[in-house]
């Protein structure tokens, strides 16, 4: 065990290199951050983690320091010793659990632990709940994941990425190449493929590919109803409206608050992206600038919480009620104890003609999409990802376009879109994007958010249920994230509606093969009818 000053620091103290066994007897490595002269036993915080950064990890505990912690960072089973151990989610209660039993038998502890953290730490804090110890008194779980629902897949989509997640975060090899993606989709070949055309052999990758529903080997890695309501600590959600996580952090709520009366609970959303849910945001996110109230400091926001719990200081004064959330182009926040603050829900029938009405019709088809899978020329016009929240006209697309009449006056969206598309296939599956937009008065569309995700686990994303091509399906529009915005009158909703196909994702051929071994030799041409009924609702204040 090393120990030496803080780089830079000399009044810190690092102990590097900490082996906390776990019950089994493998080491968790782990690093101890204190100042020099804090009294004996005190509170601390750990930070459960599945990246490695080196000598900068040590600098993430300055601040807590200062504040009169010890602060313990603790590695994933397998990092920092053999990595062919590390099994990302598998471990990770039972020796985070092990890793605060090891910390409140320690003379520098007073046997009063919190955690907080973003991402995969947001996740590990939520899993102790299967196995909590007394000594935790509270959460910050940040712009946490939620294995199988919002990562490594969204609806049930692999999402981007997954390889480079595994291969450059986790075993810290050579960067994947940089044409890896645009290879593989013009060669045609099957997802699975996608390490081997690299030069190497994933497991991490293999194994979630091998999951593609929300099948027991997801659901076990989270608690179980029963667990969370056994588990009642305070707990502090931070997360963003363009939070790629956003999904899980707002489901973990949501399940435990259906199981709580009155918890001590509260969330805070944003303008953020997932670091700016966890950190300090950028003042200008995706070529927006964030109204100035917004700019709160994520990490600031935490360390106030865990004073309050840990200490016993006054609650941050923007946690007034359990929800906390930004309206975008208010400059303000609002507070609400329910998590779908909305007082009125809008529906909008998607009609012929590219409208949004507030009445059904009574034709048919609302209108088509079709593309030819076997063509590689188009990706382009087939991509619901936006680099930009604000655009001066409505973005090109080869999907359907949809406009509500013109706001009469102004409206506040607070919540999460939902709906349904009836739709008819002229294959098996398909994997559908919608995307929604305000388009202001002066033609500007600004971004809010998407839905992505696979028709035949609409119904139920733990079983695969295959399309009858020809016959009309209802495809439920769910595990959309929160957004709040304000419509300016005259503004419309503005909901593009499209298939799934560019070199960033998982191809859906339609074939009804898993779709990780679908190839160019299972493509054709898509054709997607929505049909009458189709609807969307938008949830407002006013």
């Amino acid at each position: 065990m090393a120990q030496a000053p803080l780089a830079g620091h000399p009044d810190y103290v690092v102990q590097d290199s900490v082996l906390i066994p776990a019950r089994d007897g493998y080491p968790i490595v782990s690093t101890i951050v204190s100042r020099k002269g804090t009294p004996a036993p005190g509170p601390a915080v750990l930070f459960f983690t599945t990246y490695y950064q080196g000598k900068r990890d040590a600098n993430l505990f300055k601040t807590l320091a200062d504040r009169g912690y010890t602060g313990i960072i603790a590695y994933c089973r397998g990092l920092r010793t053999d990595v062919s151990r590390y099994r990302p989610f598998e471990h990770d209660a039972a020796d985070c659990h092990d890793v605060i039993d090891w910390i409140s038998r320690q003379p520098w502890c007073n046997g009063r632990i919190g955690m907080f953290g973003g991402s995969y730490t947001g996740y590990v804090q939520w899993a102790m709940a299967k196995q909590p110890h007394p000594a935790l008194k509270t959460i910050v779980p940040q712009v946490a994941v939620y294995p199988g629902l919002d990562f490594p897949m969204e609806n049930n989509i692999p999402l981007p990425g997954i390889l480079s997640w595994a291969n450059d975060n986790i075993r810290s090899a050579p960067p994947l190449p940089r044409d890896l993606v645009f290879r593989w989709y013009e060669s045609g070949a099957p997802y699975r493929q996608l390490d081997s055309l690299a030069g190497i052999s994933e497991p991490v990758f293999q194994n979630w590919l091998a999951h593609p529903a929300y099948d027991r080997y997801w659901s076990q890695l989270v608690p179980t109803d029963a667990e969370l309501k056994a588990f009642r600590i305070p707990i502090l959600v931070t997360t963003g409206y363009y939070d790629g996580s956003q999904i899980g952090a707002m489901a973990y709520l949501h399940r435990y608050l259906s199981l709580h009366a009155n918890p001590d609970v509260h969330v805070v959303i944003g303008p953020y992206d997932h670091w700016g849910g966890q950190r300090r945001p950028s003042p200008e996110l995706m070529g927006y600038k964030i109204d100035s109230v917004a700019n709160v400091s994520m990490a600031l926001l935490a360390y106030d919480w865990l004073d309050h719990i840990l200490k016993g200081t006054p609650k941050p004064d923007l946690l007034k009620k359990r929800l906390a959330y930004q309206v975008m182009g208010t400059n303000t926040w609002k507070h609400a104890e329910s998590l779908a603050p909305a007082t009125e829900t809008r529906t909008f029938f998607v009609t012929p003609g590219g409208l949004l009405t507030p009445a059904k019709t009574s034709n048919t088809v609302s209108g088509v999409i079709t593309t030819d899978l076997r063509d590689r020329s188009d990706s382009a016009q087939h991509n619901y990802f936006t680099p930009v929240i604000v655009r001066e006209e409505v973005p090109a697309t080869h999907g359907l376009i949809f406009r509500s009449a013109p706001f009469a006056r102004a409206t506040t969206l607070a919540g999460s879109f939902s709906g349904e598309l009836s739709v008819s296939l002229n294959r098996r599956d398909a994997d559908l994007s919608v995307a929604f937009y305000e388009e202001q008065a002066d033609g500007k569309c600004f971004y809010l958010t998407r839905y992505l995700g696979r028709a035949s686990y609409a119904a139920d994303p733990s079983r695969r249920q295959l399309l009858r091509p020809g016959k009309r399906t209802p495809i439920s529009l769910r595990n959309i994230r929160f957004v709040s915005k304000r419509f300016e009158k005259g503004s419309r909703l503005l909901v593009i509606v499209d298939l799934n196909k560019h070199p960033f994702e998982i191809l859906n051929y339609g074939s009804g093969k898993d779709v990780a071994d679908e190839s160019m030799a299972d493509a054709g041409v898509l054709k997607v009818t929505l049909l009458s009924g189709s609807y969307i609702r938008m949830p407002c204040l006013d």
